[in-house]
């Protein structure tokens, strides 16, 4: 048998680590944060409990690295050229993706919107997170003002309690939830001048 190249050896390493957080996201989302050990990530997983600790130092860096990698996937389609300028064309595509994300990453939503209603658990990652969001904050603020609106913070405030309403009640019951109409109707307000 030949020893594994730098290559397959990268490869096996991402591939055990996404599973690793794929089990992880759905204990957290599903059991809690503080009730899911790492033994039994590890378990699940298939893998040893130290072997957890070659990809991960702590549950603590395993769930802040789950929130930023679908935070990181969600910012991506925000100002899609990223020339930190927001076209209407990119607020209604960054409003069908999001809509798009919560329907095809439920568990992951799921576990966003139970952590940020638990001030403990938002504490160990809210610095960070507020960070990555400052960016996205202002861009909407300058789109906001750029469009006429009286009060571009409060809008840009809106505008998220929307998304998030939006996904929150879609996560709570999504088999009865008209996730698709409702976004349609965000999309036709803000197609509008304001």
């Amino acid at each position: 048998m030949s020893p594994r190249t730098p290559e397959k050896f990268n490869e096996i390493r991402e591939t055990t680590k996404q599973k690793i957080m794929e089990v992880a996201l759905e204990l957290f989302a599903n059991e809690g944060y503080y009730p899911t050990s790492i033994s039994k990530i590890a378990k699940k997983a298939g893998i040893s409990k130290g072997l957890m600790y070659n990809y991960f130092e702590s549950k603590e860096d395993l769930l802040k690295e789950i929130i930023f990698h679908g935070f990181d996937n969600l910012i991506g389609f925000f100002d899609s050229n990223h020339d930190g300028v927001l076209t209407k064309d990119e607020l209604l595509h960054f409003i069908q993706q999001s809509v798009k994300m919560i329907k095809e990453h439920t568990v992951y939503w799921r576990l966003y919107f139970s952590l940020i209603m638990q001030a403990p658990v938002l504490k160990l990652f809210e610095n960070e997170l507020w960070a990555m969001m400052e960016p996205f904050f202002h861009t909407l603020y300058q789109y906001f003002e750029n469009e006429g609106y009286k009060d571009p913070q409060a809008e840009v405030y809106f505008f998220q309690a929307l998304l998030d309403g939006v996904g929150l009640s879609y996560v709570s019951d999504p088999d009865n939830y008209p996730i698709d109409a409702v976004k349609n109707k965000i999309i036709s307000m803000y197609s509008k001048k304001c």
